[in-house]
């Protein structure tokens, strides 16, 4: 008998990220730029994730998707993918913001951790988490990590970029989309910075994540899971 196992797609920005898990443990994972090319790119990608571990789509037990936000396309392809997915072979599915999984990869710190992703019109997105301590505007249920319980203690928000320094929670550990000058910013601030590879989205985190809500039991309506915008796609070119 093939071992059940979930199905996780992150698609919320050009680096795409898809991964197979049992219990929420990673078995296989791809990570790849596909630029602006989701739509084309990703159901190619899963049917070949499935097929290098010998997985027929009918074996999945659960998908995990990532809500956003971040490119339109890309967060459309990912969460319609994994809806359709998860109505066809009616398993679970369970949604995660794109600001919990970047964070989430630094949740044994103890530290406030900032996610942060570029939004255009000179601001931010960013939200705020940690591990083992009492949420300050909106409760979450808790999911167990290594540093205890993890919980969004700043909400989804676009802030200035010249404003973003100032905002952030004391001694946070900021990682995400940064440039040059912001990252000195943040660090005249006291603030940890965390860049490159180390800071890379991943599918395996969403994984954990999801899985953490399955055992829960806070899954989602294939018919009424709607991606997180902080602000409504527009049309033509945008001020930067």
């Amino acid at each position: 008998m093939t071992e059940r196992l979930e199905l996780s797609i992150d698609t919320a920005s050009g680096m795409a990220s898809i991964a197979l898990s049992h219990e929420g443990r990673l078995v296989a994972e791809q990570t790849w730029d596909c630029g602006r090319d989701h739509s084309r790119q990703l159901l190619p990608a899963v049917d070949g994730l499935l097929a290098r571990q010998g997985v027929p789509k009918e074996a999945l037990a659960a998908v995990f998707v990532c809500t956003g936000p971040g490119s339109y396309a890309g967060v459309r392809t990912g969460m319609s993918t994994a809806k359709g997915l998860a109505f066809a072979l009616g398993v679970p599915l369970a949604g995660v913001g794109r600001f919990e999984i970047e964070a989430y990869a630094f949740a044994a710190t103890g530290l406030p951790v900032v996610a942060v992703h570029r939004a255009g019109r000179r601001e931010l997105a960013w939200a705020a988490y940690v591990a083992g301590a009492r949420n300050k505007e909106r409760g979450t249920a808790p999911h167990p990590t290594p540093g205890g319980e993890w919980q969004e203690i700043v909400t989804p928000r676009l802030t200035l970029a010249e404003a973003l320094a100032g905002a952030l929670p004391d001694g946070a550990l900021v990682t995400g989309e940064l440039d040059g000058a912001l990252v000195e910013e943040l660090a005249q601030r006291g603030h940890r910075v965390v860049l490159g590879a180390a800071a890379l989205r991943r599918a395996a985190l969403l994984a954990e994540l999801g899985w953490a809500r399955l055992q829960a039991g806070r899954t989602d309506d294939p018919k009424s899971l709607e991606p997180l915008y902080l602000r409504e796609p527009a049309i033509g070119p945008q001020q930067t």
